[in-house]
C-alpha cells in the first residue's frame, strides 16, 4: 500500500484542487449533488457561448428553507458564479423568489436596446412547503412562458420522510398542477445531464420545468464527468403555432391558457421523446413483465434485484424488462407505448402517491384485452376479479404492495417483484431458489436489525432536543397558567417538552390558529413562538392577522440573530441583517399594544439609535414577570428575545469573529446531590448524570458548553 504512484497519477494527482467542480470547463471532478446544482449554471453559460450566445443566469431560493444547503454552497462559489454572469441573490421567502425569477423571462419583452443579454436561464430552489406556497408563482409564469434563450428550472427538495419537515412532502403533484413537466433525477450525474435537457426544454417549449431531488440523490456525491458538449440536445420537429409559445406581451389570460393546454405541453413531450428521456435499461425480445421506475425508486429497483440474485443477463433470461423514467410528469406516451408492447404485467414503482402509474393506465386503457397488460403499483389485484383495480374495493389497504406513505427500501421492493414473478409463474425454478433463497437473508437481516433494536440498543434513539446553551432553553418558557402555540423553527421542538406548548402552523401562521379559538374559548390568552427567521420570511403577516382581529396574544419573537437551524444564515440581506430595532419598528408600526425587548445583554441597548419610545429592555431573567404582565393585557403585544444562538456563538468562536468566554459552568461534585434540578431548570443537554464507586452527582460537559451561559 505504500508502493510509489505512477508517474501520470502522481501528476494528475498534483494538479487536483477542491475547486475543480467549479473551475474546470472539462474533465472529471469528485461533487455533492448539491454542488452539481452550483456547477449547472456554469454549464449552461458556457454551452451558450460555444454557439455565439451572451447570456446570463440567475438563481433564488429562501435561505431558511435551502435545499441541501444550496445557498450556502452558492455563496462560496461566488467568483465562479460571477465569472460566468451568474446572480445568486436570495428571496425574502419563496414565493417573492420565484416572482423574481419570472421577472427574468418577463425581459423577453423589455424596450428594444434595453438587454445586456441575449437571454437570462434561471433556478429556483426550495423545500416541499416552499413548492406547495408557490404555485400561483407558478402557474402565472408557466402560463406566461420563458424566452429562447432564457429557460427556468424549479428545483424542489422533497422530504419523503418527514426527516427535516413538520409533514412528508411529495412536489411532484403540486408541479403537475402548476403545468410543470416534472424531472426526477437518480444521481450526481443526472443533475447536471437532465438540469441541461430541463433548461433546454423550458427553452423550446416555452413552459418552466420542475426538477425533483431527494436526500439520497442531492446529499450523495460522486465523480462526475464535466463537459459542455457532453450532452446532446435534440431539437425536435414541431408545428409552433403563430408567434410560437414564448413570452409576450400584451397576452390575454385564455390565449395563455390555450396555448399551454394546446401546444406548450406537447412541444415538451416532443422532447422529451426526441431526446429519449425515458427509455429500457434492460430488454429482450421475449419479455413478459416489466418494471417501470424513477429517481430513488430506481435506484432502489436496481438494488433489489441484486438483492433477488437477478442481474442484467438474468433478466433478460427471464423476460424481466426495465423502463427509466426520468421525466415523470407528462409521461411521454409513444416511448411509453413501445415498453409495454409484448409484456403481460408492468409493476410500477415509485415512491409516495400515485404519478406515473395513474398516467401509465390511462394511455394503456383503449388497447384491446388480449394485448393490454395488467398494471399494478400500490396495490395488487383482488383474487379472481380483474374488473377495477383498487378503486373496485372498499379499502385496498390489505391489498397493498408498494406502500404509498413513507418510503420505499429495496427490500420493500423486492419482496414485490418476487411475489409477482411467482404469480405469474414463468421463471426458470432455478432462478425462482436463487430468489427465495435471497429473500430468506433479506429477511434473516431484517430480523437481526428488529433485534438490536428492541433487546440490545433500547434507547439509543435520542429525541431531538435543544442545543446547549441554546436560548429557547429559557425564551419558550411560559408562566404557570398559560400556553403557548408553536411554529416552524428550532422552538418546534417545545411541542414534546414540559413547556405547556401544544399545535403548531406552517411557516407564516404563527399564532393565527387562536384567531378561530378565542371567541369559542374560557381561556383569554394565548403566547405564540415566531423564530426571527420566519418573522422576515411571512411571520410579520400572522401578527398583523392577530392585531386585526384583536385577539389577545403575546407574541415572542426569538431574536437569535442567525437562521441557525439551516447553517447560520443571516436573516435578511442588509450587511447588519434584520435587527431588533427594525423590527420593534415594525411592530409599532403595526400596532401592537405593548412591545417589550428581553435579553441577557441588556447594557448593549445603551445609546441605541431608532428605538421606539416606551419600549423596556429587561433582562431575561425578569421574562416570567415580563410575561405575566402581558398575558394581562388587552389585544396583541409583543416580546423580542433577544439573545444568539449557542450554535452559531459556537461557529464564531471556531471562525475567531467571537471571543471564547473566561468563565466556565462547573458542578462541585462534593456537594451536588444528584438530584437533577438543575437539569430540569436549565433544559440542557450539557448537565450529564456521573457515576463513581460511592457517589453520584452531575457534571457540566465542558465540550459542549464553553460558557457561564445556561440557557
Amino acid at each position: 500500500m505504500n508502493a510509489p504512484l505512477p508517474d501520470h497519477i502522481r501528476r494528475a494527482l498534483e494538479t487536483v484542487t477542491l475547486d475543480d467542480k467549479y473551475a474546470l470547463d472539462q474533465g472529471r471532478a469528485f461533487m455533492s449533488g448539491v454542488q452539481a446544482l452550483v456547477k449547472l449554471p456554469m454549464l449552461q453559460r458556457q454551452r451558450d457561448a460555444l454557439v455565439g450566445k451572451n447570456t446570463a443566469g440567475f438563481i433564488s431560493g429562501y435561505r431558511g428553507s435551502p435545499l441541501g444547503g444550496y445557498d450556502q454552497a452558492l455563496q462560496k462559489a461566488a467568483p465562479h458564479l460571477k465569472a460566468q454572469n451568474i446572480v445568486f441573490q436570495p428571496g425574502v421567502n419563496e414565493e417573492l423568489a420565484a416572482t423574481a425569477l419570472w421577472g427574468t423571462q418577463q425581459l423577453g419583452f423589455a424596450p428594444p436596446g434595453t438587454n445586456k443579454f441575449d437571454g437570462v436561464f434561471g433556478i429556483w430552489y426550495g423545500k416541499g412547503p416552499g413548492v406547495d406556497r408557490c404555485s400561483d408563482v407558478f402557474k402565472h409564469a408557466n402560463m406566461a412562458g420563458t424566452t429562447p434563450w432564457g429557460g427556468v428550472i424549479a428545483v424542489a427538495g422533497d422530504d419523503h420522510v418527514a426527516k427535516s419537515s413538520t409533514a412528508a412532502h411529495q412536489s411532484d403533484h403540486i408541479f403537475k398542477a402548476c403545468g410543470l413537466p416534472v424531472f426526477f433525477p437518480t444521481s450526481v450525474q443526472d443533475i447536471l445531464d437532465l438540469g441541461l435537457h430541463a433548461i433546454a426544454m423550458s427553452r423550446f417549449s416555452g413552459v418552466w420545468a420542475g426538477m425533483k431531488t431527494i436526500q439520497e440523490i442531492v446529499e450523495s456525491s460522486a465523480t462526475a464527468v464535466i463537459d459542455p458538449d457532453r450532452v446532446n440536445i435534440v431539437v425536435p420537429e414541431f408545428v409552433m403555432p403563430p408567434g410560437g409559445l414564448h413570452i409576450r406581451w400584451p397576452d390575454h389570460a385564455l390565449d395563455q391558457e390555450a396555448r399551454l393546454f394546446d401546444y406548450k405541453w406537447y412541444a415538451a413531450l416532443a422532447y422529451i421523446r426526441a431526446n429519449k428521456l425515458n427509455h429500457n435499461v434492460i430488454a429482450g425480445p421475449n419479455d413478459r413483465f416489466g418494471l417501470i421506475a424513477s429517481g430513488k425508486a430506481y435506484n432502489d429497483t436496481r438494488q433489489a434485484l441484486l438483492d433477488l440474485g437477478l442481474d442484467d443477463e438474468t433478466c433478460r433470461r427471464i423476460g424481466l424488462r426495465l423502463h427509466k423514467v426520468a421525466v415523470v410528469w407528462p409521461l411521454e406516451a409513444q416511448t411509453t407505448r413501445e415498453f409495454a408492447t409484448g409484456l403481460r404485467e408492468i409493476l410500477v414503482v415509485e415512491e409516495k402517491r400515485q404519478v406515473i402509474e395513474y398516467q401509465l393506465k390511462e394511455e394503456l386503457y383503449n388497447w384491446r384485452p388480449d394485448v393490454r397488460p395488467n398494471v399494478l403499483g400500490k396495490f395488487e389485484e383482488a383474487e379472481g376479479d380483474f374488473s377495477g383495480g383498487e378503486w373496485s374495493m372498499p379499502n385496498p389497504s390489505e391489498r397493498t404492495l408498494l406502500r404509498a406513505n413513507a418510503d420505499l427500501s429495496p427490500a420493500i421492493i423486492a419482496r414485490a417483484i418476487a411475489k409477482r414473478l411467482k404469480k405469474m409463474g414463468q421463471v426458470p425454478e432455478d432462478v425462482m431458489a436463487r430468489i427465495d433463497a435471497q429473500l430468506a437473508i433479506l429477511t434473516a437481516q431484517e430480523q437481526s436489525m428488529q433485534t438490536l433494536l428492541t433487546q440490545g440498543v433500547a434507547g439509543a434513539e435520542r429525541q431531538p432536543w435543544f442545543c446547549s446553551g441554546c436560548p429557547h432553553n429559557t425564551s419558550t418558557k411560559v408562566p404557570e397558567g398559560s400556553r403557548a402555540m408553536a411554529g416552524i423553527g428550532c422552538h418546534f421542538m417545545t411541542i414534546w417538552m414540559d413547556r405547556a406548548t401544544v399545535g403548531f402552523t406552517q411557516m407564516g401562521g404563527e399564532g393565527v390558529p387562536w384567531v378561530g379559538q378565542q371567541p369559542f374559548s374560557h381561556d383569554q390568552h394565548m403566547f405564540a413562538n415566531l423564530g426571527d427567521g420566519t418573522y422576515f420570511h411571512s411571520g410579520l403577516l400572522a401578527v398583523r392577522q392577530s392585531i386585526a382581529a384583536g385577539v389577545n396574544i403575546t407574541y415572542k419573537i426569538l431574536y437569535n440573530d442567525a437562521v441557525a437551524m439551516t447553517g447560520g444564515q443571516q436573516v435578511g440581506e442588509r450587511p447588519e441583517g434584520h435587527s431588533v430595532v427594525q423590527i420593534a419598528q415594525s411592530m409599532r408600526a403595526e400596532g401592537a399594544v405593548k412591545i417589550t425587548i428581553v435579553t441577557d445583554e441588556p447594557e448593549k441597548y445603551a445609546g441605541v439609535k431608532g428605538l421606539p419610545e416606551g419600549i423596556a429592555i429587561q433582562h431575561r431573567d425578569l421574562l416570567d414577570t415580563v410575561q405575566r404582565e402581558f398575558r394581562e393585557i388587552q389585544g396583541t403585544t409583543v416580546i423580542i428575545y433577544d439573545q444568539t444562538c449557542a450554535t452559531e456563538k459556537r461557529r464564531r468562536r471556531k471562525r475567531g469573529t467571537l471571543v471564547d468566554p473566561a468563565k466556565r459552568v462547573v458542578i462541585n461534585e462534593l456537594v451536588c446531590e444528584g438530584c437533577g434540578d438543575c437539569g430540569v431548570q436549565s433544559n440542557c443537554l450539557s448537565v450529564e448524570p456521573q457515576s463513581k464507586q460511592l457517589q453520584q452527582g452531575l457534571l457540566v460537559h465542558q465540550g459542549l458548553l464553553p460558557e457561564l451561559h445556561h440557557g
